[in-house]
Order: structure tokens, then C-alpha cells, then sequence
């Protein structure tokens, strides 16, 4: 059997930016309207008054300073505080497939592959667009690729969890090239008005080539050497937006259908987690956490992914050993890994290891070791 390869990588960034500065200053006027508006009940003591977010409290949190989004003016209305999306119609490519048709075409571009080289297409990502069809059998349609595609959904591990399905089905031979998309308008689903979370989210779309060795011709390619999935159930990330809200009479714009989590327990309960995953992973694999050039981390917190790499290797963490992208792009799901390995491998010598790993909701954490060839 042929050794499996990531033989290319792409990113689609959004147009618009939001500065932390700029989200502030929208969230501070939505909050001061609001006190405002439910001032009676707030003095009745029967409200509690929202608080003033800053850029400091936003920075020490979690280390973001900006994100990209595909639509700055409805988030940045106090009256508002969500994206302003055009809807489209059934003959045009939804916007989903369009970001995820963009990072694909710089994957192929960068794999030397056409649209016909590709049999199997997996969208993998936080958050789908409608239930059906499936937004990679639409990608699937629009980049002229045959075989099979087929949605799939583990939040912020999505993008490490169908680059082990990809791998799987070459192994079985049901592909000879796969495309794994992961694209995050994690806009939609972001609580812009709590100002625990308000900041924490951007939009962008990854997409990575998985191919046979032997049919690979990139000039820079990763060998697969081994991956590791694993869930664990939780509540403390949840979001209850659903197909079935309409038949409960639920409100669908109520908290509950927007980004929750319990920040503090999740930080606590997954940094063990994923040091574990990725420590067992490279024991399978004969490997030490000192051989590894390089981790590429889920991108949701400066603080957690240093320690993760802290506990596996004892040293010092440096933006070499992890890189940062989060303080550019903010946590962009499932798509943070791969943006990272995306933008900080190409320095890497042959021989060299490293890990691509996310974790999240669910919780759910995956890891896929590589080595540079």
C-alpha cells in the first residue's frame, strides 16, 4: 500500500476585518442601550446591568487582537449585533460552498491538481449551512470532481476528523484523492452580544489535498504517519439550534441557539485531554513529544495551547514549536489547525514531525501526525 500525503493546502480569508477596538466600541453601545432601555427593571434589582467589555479584558482573555468576517456592518450595529447575509437562491452557489470552492482551488492549485483528479469531497466544519443537499456534494459539483462527498460535523475538531476519514478511504481504496474542506462562517452562530464570548470567533475556509504517495507530485508533501480521535460528552460548549426548534415552539432566537460555553471548565478539562490524546498517539507511533518539530493547535486560546505543549514537553513554548495565528484570525473552529500548519510548515526540513491537532465541542479531540518527505 502507497504511503498517504497532504500534497497541498489552502485559505480563503474573508474581506472585512474587525478590530478588537471596533468590536468594543459596537458592544459598549449595545450595552449601554440596553441598560438603558430596562433601567426600571434594573433598579427594581428584578435585571442584572450588562457590563462594558475593553480591549484589555479581550487580549488577556484570550490573546485575539482581530478577525476576519465576510460581513462587518451587522455586527458592528448596536441595534443589530449579527451579520447583515444576503440570502440566495437554489440555482446559485450558497456562500458556504463558495468560501469552501475558493480555499480548494488554492489547494489544488498548490497540489497540482485538477477538479477531475479529485473522487471523494468531504465538508467538515462547526456549522452547515442547511441540512441538505450536502455542501461538498455543491463544492463537489462546482470544482467538476467525481466520486462521492459527504457532510460532516464535530465542531472544533471537524477539520482533524475528516482528514482521518480522507486517510481511511484511501487505505480502503474507495479514493485515490480526497479534498477536505473546512469552511467557518462561525459569524452566525457567535453570541456578539455576551461579552464573555463576543469576541472569540472569525470566519474563514481551509482546504487540504490527501492523496496516494505515488500519484502525488508537489513539490512539498507531508507523509501521514498516523492519526487518533477521541469524544468525551460535555455540555460545557453547546449550541441548541436545530431542525426540531420549530416543532417545540422554541424560540429560535433565544441564547441557547447561539455559541454557549462554561470557559473556565472547559480550559481545565481539555488541556489534559488533548496533552494525553497527542502524548498517546506518538507512543503508538514509537515517537517522544521531543521529536516533534512542530504542533499545529486548535487556535481558540494562547494560554491553553502553551500549555498543552508545556505539559507534553516540559520546555519552554515558542511561537516556533506553536505557531500563533489566533491573535490575526480569532478561533476560527474547526479551521484553526489547519490555518496554522498552513502558514508555518513550508521551513520545515524533510524528516521533519509534527502534530495537527483541535479539540472542542463535544468534547472532542483528534490528531494527525505528520512527517515532511
Amino acid at each position: 500500500m502507497s504511503a498517504v500525503v497532504i500534497s497541498g493546502t489552502g485559505l480563503y480569508q474573508p474581506p472585512y476585518t474587525i478590530t478588537n477596538a471596533e468590536l468594543v466600541e459596537a458592544f459598549n453601545a449595545y450595552v449601554d442601550r440596553y441598560n438603558a432601555e430596562h433601567a426600571a427593571e434594573i433598579e427594581a434589582g428584578t435585571l442584572t446591568a450588562l457590563s462594558h467589555s475593553s480591549v484589555e479584558f479581550i487580549e488577556k482573555a484570550s490573546g485575539i487582537k482581530q478577525r476576519y468576517v465576510m460581513e462587518k456592518s451587522g455586527i458592528l450595529d448596536p441595534a443589530r449585533m449579527y451579520p447583515r447575509l444576503q440570502p440566495r437562491g437554489d440555482d446559485e452557489l450558497s456562500i458556504l460552498a463558495e468560501i469552501g470552492v475558493e480555499a480548494a482551488k488554492k489547494a489544488m492549485a498548490a497540489a497540482g491538481k485538477t477538479g477531475a483528479d479529485i473522487d471523494a469531497v468531504i465538508c467538515s466544519c462547526s456549522n452547515l449551512q442547511r441540512a441538505y443537499p450536502a455542501i461538498a456534494i455543491e463544492i463537489q459539483n462546482a470544482i467538476g470532481a467525481k466520486g462521492y462527498g459527504y457532510d460532516m460535523n464535530v465542531a472544533c475538531s471537524a477539520a482533524t476528523f475528516g482528514l482521518e476519514q480522507a486517510v481511511n478511504a484511501i487505505k480502503s481504496g474507495s479514493a485515490k484523492c480526497v479534498l477536505v474542506i473546512n469552511p467557518e462562517i462561525t459569524s452566525g452562530h457567535q453570541e456578539w452580544k455576551d461579552r464573555d464570548c463576543h469576541f472569540i470567533f472569525g470566519d474563514v475556509a481551509t482546504a487540504t489535498i490527501v492523496e496516494r504517495a505515488d500519484t502525488a507530485t508537489s513539490s512539498e508533501q507531508w507523509e501521514v504517519l498516523g492519526s487518533k480521535l477521541a469524544t468525551q460528552f460535555s455540555n460545557n460548549i453547546r449550541n441548541n439550534f436545530g431542525y426540531l426548534n420549530r416543532s417545540e415552539d422554541s424560540d429560535p432566537t433565544a441564547r441557547d441557539k447561539t455559541f454557549r460555553q462554561e470557559g473556565r471548565k472547559v480550559f481545565k478539562e481539555v488541556v489534559p485531554i488533548a496533552a494525553a490524546h497527542i502524548e498517546s498517539e506518538l507512543t503508538e507511533l514509537g515517537l517522544a513529544a521531543t521529536d516533534v518539530r512542530r504542533y499545529w493547535l486548535h487556535q481558540a486560546n494562547l494560554s491553553m495551547n502553551q500549555l498543552i505543549v508545556k505539559r507534553l514537553t516540559g520546555g519552554e513554548v515558542t511561537p516556533d514549536v506553536a505557531p500563533l495565528i489566533l491573535d490575526e484570525y480569532a478561533n476560527t473552529s474547526s479551521a484553526g489547525s489547519i490555518i496554522a500548519f498552513h502558514l508555518h510548515k513550508s521551513d520545515l526540513a524533510s524528516g521533519d514531525v509534527g502534530v495537527i491537532c483541535s479539540f472542542g465541542a463535544g468534547y472532542s479531540v483528534g490528531c494527525v501526525v505528520v512527517r515532511k518527505r
